[in-house]
């Protein structure tokens, strides 16, 4: 009993290595099987928690369109409830997007994107299993704040507004050239509006009306509203 003791207190492990190798080689063999057991089971625990939230969630989906019609790419969509951010999703190049793995509820769907205004959907429901489609009846408008506007009016040699000229705006490039770039006819007050992105630009503005013409250039830097006017010597 005395020498069982002393190898217990002293030289068990290695009194177990030099007696029985092919039992430590079972011991470690037997560890890491339990190891990657283990692993396997939490990786499958995971799996299934996820499988069963994804069960008992749903989403929304739509189109983000323009008033023209046209989709909005890279419009954030941001899934709030009682004031806080839940999920976001953003729009791709023909302007749809899908938020999913929301849980059943209320939601009030916010719409972000640079040179829009922001929109808001109230009240969106969204129910277990289920994408709530919202059509394409969700529409930004542009942000007047962040354009460059080029607005004018057309008179004649008297000073009197001209109703119906035709308008164009061209952008000089710095090397000359031209391009067109828009269109359109003067108001009943002869007025008329250009909508540019917010960057420094030359523009040339014509104005003709019965054969007659003129022209005139203005530089812009900045987002803002820009304003010229135009004669037109018409004959009497």
């Amino acid at each position: 009993m005395r020498n069982v003791m002393k190898i217990l207190d002293n030289n068990f492990f290695a009194t177990e290595n030099a007696k029985f190798p092919e039992k430590t080689n079972t011991i470690k063999f037997l560890s890491v099987r339990s190891v990657f057991s283990v692993a396997n089971f939490f990786l499958f625990f995971a799996l299934s928690c996820a499988f069963a939230f994804a069960q008992e969630t749903g989403g929304v989906k739509g189109k983000v369109r323009t008033t023209k019609g046209d989709g909005i790419s890279g419009v954030q969509i941001i899934a709030r409830q009682k004031g806080e951010d839940i999920k976001s999703a953003s729009s791709d190049s023909d302007g749809k997007f899908v938020l999913s793995g929301l849980k059943p509820g209320l939601y009030n769907l916010v719409f972000n994107k640079n040179g829009y205004s922001s929109g808001v959907r109230y009240n969106v429901e969204v129910e277990k299993k289920k994408i709530n489609d919202l059509g394409e009846r969700l529409t930004l408008s542009i942000d007047q704040g962040t354009l460059i506007l080029v607005k004018g009016s057309v008179f004649d040699q008297n000073g009197r507004s001209v109703y119906g000229a035709k308008v164009e705006i061209e952008k000089i490039s710095s090397d000359g050239s031209t391009r067109k770039i828009g269109s359109g006819l003067t108001s009943q007050s002869g007025e008329f509006t250009f909508r540019q992105p917010d960057q420094a630009a030359k523009f040339r503005v014509i104005a003709s009306m019965k054969g007659v013409s003129a022209s005139k250039e203005i530089s812009v830097d900045s987002a803002g509203i820009y304003r010229l006017a135009i004669t037109l010597n018409l004959e009497n």
